[in-house]
């Protein structure tokens, strides 16, 4: 079964820090591009942080040297550890992959950053 489960979401005063995990199914991580995404409500889904197969990281401006993206080619995950959180990152956080079968999304995690 192709799936992409996200964990680790949670409530969190500004400041504070959360880790986020996706477990993939094998068939749709080895060789793809995982990604992290966020959707705040009323807001356009956009992309936070993203990682290739060989590790080449790229950020939004809004999070970068706040947040780091991570994989574990041997464990099937993606990590996404949220530094310094600001009320402006409270959002839906999606884990993707793309690869050649396509893009495959999970069903999301809800970050709440509290001032």
């Amino acid at each position: 079964q192709v799936q992409l489960v996200e964990s680790g979401g949670g409530l969190v005063q500004a400041g504070g820090s959360l880790r986020l995990s996706c477990a993939a199914s094998g068939s749709i991580f080895r060789g793809y591009l995982m990604g992290w995404y966020r959707q705040a409500p009323g807001k356009q889904r956009e992309l936070v942080a993203s990682i290739t197969p060989n590790g080449r990281t790229n950020y939004a401006d809004s999070v970068k040297g706040r947040f780091t993206i991570s994989r574990d080619n041997a464990k099937n995950t993606v990590s996404l550890q949220m530094n310094s959180l600001e009320p402006e990152d409270t959002a839906v956080y999606y884990c993707k992959s793309s690869g050649y079968k396509g893009d495959y999304w999970g069903q999301g995690t809800q970050v709440t950053v509290s001032s």
